[in-house]
């Protein structure tokens, strides 16, 4: 380790400091696919049971109706994390009358491309925008592309290890630059590392065959359902999944803050030929997307991690990051775990504390174009090819076995998953860590190799794994039913969100053309 990262742990690990270290906050957003009992995509609509999709806070919808997303509070304790997870998990599965929580990352069996609901809002200005943003996606990218769910890790340091930091360093920027500077240097260290996540996390090496809808590939084919690559660790962050020619130049820059924003806040105002070819809207006026730019709003842009922070009502994401800086970070590479009910357990969140904090208080030069390159690199071999033996990676320009770096990183978290272990007591973050030591010792204990795994030893098609899973984990929420004080709560924030979705419906609204500009000119500086 270096100096720095050295000074800065027996900072932390000071009497005085080290409840700093349980006073990191953590969220987490899990979307997941509604399906039937056949594990064909819920074609019925989000269940007014789980309340507004619009207006709630912890149950919504992202791209499809049928794709439910779970949003928990910010907790210090992952423990505690969880728990909101898997209570939210229980609700919702007891209301889904005979339809089933996807358990996989990976879509099963999708019906025709038109035939993939696009998620609805209401009638409210709001309400219309999140749809018109929805069918600009289908436009773009297709509606199948946009069934794929994940897991988003959101994480902050402790508002107070910040200032301790910056004197320790002598940085004489304000407070809130030195803290947007401090996640900023995070995420590049992410980008960096990232492809550890995926060889010990990545749980999609098999697809369904139909998800391709005919398109030229490279998978070999497992059975007649089922498509994947041998050493592959996950296949929905590879090219197969997300993807963008549109975006393919956007490269926003994370050596500052400003030059993030900047380059987002471009991407959003400058048009895009093929887009700009088809408009906003149809021969019958109707609206097909929100604008003809490189991205419709900021959160089009899909990244692995996002600076992120807590908006107010009404402003955009970049606004809130230029005006108060940066709050905390959104990890978005995260597999869903179809072995796991919520698709993450506890001892992953004590693994990715440890990782994350690595990163911000490592040091972190500023990427040059040709490291930015490698870090790009590594991350697509890892998910393709992450548990080939003998594996190689790019590293300061030289061939570095994966194995060997992925020793080596872990040996620098330690000292790390140390420092938590004595801030909390006990010692489930080293436990934590040694988990990970063992999947770098023997590929087969990582979750792709799992899955593979059980799909050649069982003979399942992938989808036939999937439902199984998926019906397993709704045994195991039925099984322990929330308390009645529990249910209740959550039926009253349901209705509570169905009357404010009301509410925003009946207040007069102004023309939605005019509601769609302002929202524009928000980001854009423009007056209108």
């Amino acid at each position: 380790m270096s100096d720095r990262i050295e000074r800065r742990l027996a900072l932390l690990g000071e009497a005085a400091h080290l409840p700093l270290l349980t006073r990191c906050l953590h969220g987490i957003e899990r979307e997941t696919l509604r399906v039937t009992e056949q594990g064909a995509l819920a074609q019925t609509p989000h269940p007014a049971a789980l309340g507004s999709a619009l207006t709630h806070a912890q149950i919504t919808t992202d791209y499809s109706e049928a794709l439910l997303e779970f949003i928990t509070p910010a907790e210090p304790d992952p423990a505690d994390t969880l728990a909101d997870l898997e209570r939210i998990h229980r609700f919702a599965a007891s209301r889904l009358d005979g339809e089933y929580l996807w358990s996989p990352s990976m879509p099963g069996l999708l019906p025709a491309e038109e035939d993939i609901p696009i998620a609805r809002y209401g009638s409210s200005n709001i309400g219309r925008l999140k749809y018109v943003y929805r069918q600009g996606l289908a436009l773009r990218y297709g509606r199948t592309m946009q069934c794929i769910a994940g897991i988003h890790y959101n994480f902050s340091l402790a508002e107070g290890a910040w200032p301790l930091l910056q004197q320790l360093d002598g940085d004489t920027q304000s407070a809130r630059d030195y803290q947007s500077a401090g996640y900023i240097a995070l995420i590049r260290n992410f980008r960096r590392y990232s492809w550890l996540l995926m060889y010990l996390f990545g749980a999609s090496p098999a697809l369904d065959a139909s998800f391709l809808r005919g398109r030229p590939h490279q998978l070999q084919q497992l059975d007649t359902d089922t498509l994947y690559l041998p050493y592959a660790t996950s296949l929905r962050m590879s090219d197969l999944g997300y993807q963008s020619s549109a975006q393919s130049g956007l490269t926003p820059c994370y050596n500052d803050l400003a030059s993030y924003t900047e380059s987002l806040r471009a991407a959003v105002a400058t048009p895009y030929p093929a887009y700009a070819e088809v408009g906003t809207k149809d021969a019958n006026g109707e609206w097909l997307q929100l604008n003809t730019n490189i991205i419709q709003i900021e959160n089009e842009y899909y990244s692995s991690i996002r600076p992120k922070r807590v908006t107010y009502s009404g402003e955009r994401p970049i606004q809130a990051l230029m005006s108060r800086g940066v709050q905390y970070v959104e990890v978005r590479c995260l597999d869903i775990n179809p072995y796991l009910p919520l698709g993450i357990d506890l001892d992953q969140a004590r693994f990715l504390d440890a990782f994350i904090l690595f990163c911000a208080l490592a040091d972190s030069p500023l990427l040059a174009s040709g490291e930015c390159c490698s870090c790009t690199e590594n991350f697509l071999k890892t998910v393709k090819e992450g548990r080939r033996p003998n594996l190689h990676l790019q590293r300061d320009g030289q061939q570095v076995e994966l194995r060997t770096w992925a020793g080596e990183l872990l040996d620098a978290f330690a000292p790390i998953a140390a420092l938590l272990d004595r801030a909390h007591g006990g010692d489930a973050y080293q436990t934590a860590l040694h988990l990970q030591r063992r999947k770098v010792e023997d590929t087969s204990l990582t979750p792709s190799a799992r899955v593979l795994a059980e799909l050649q030893t069982t003979g399942e098609s992938f989808r036939q794994f999937a439902l199984r899973q998926s019906k397993a984990h709704a045994e195991a929420f039925s099984t322990r039913p929330l308390s009645a004080e529990e249910r209740a709560a959550f039926e009253a924030a349901g209705s509570q969100s169905l009357a404010e979705q009301e509410e925003l419906e009946r207040a007069p609204a102004g023309d939605f053309d005019t509601f769609v500009a302002a929202y524009q000119a928000s980001i854009l500086g423009i007056s209108v």
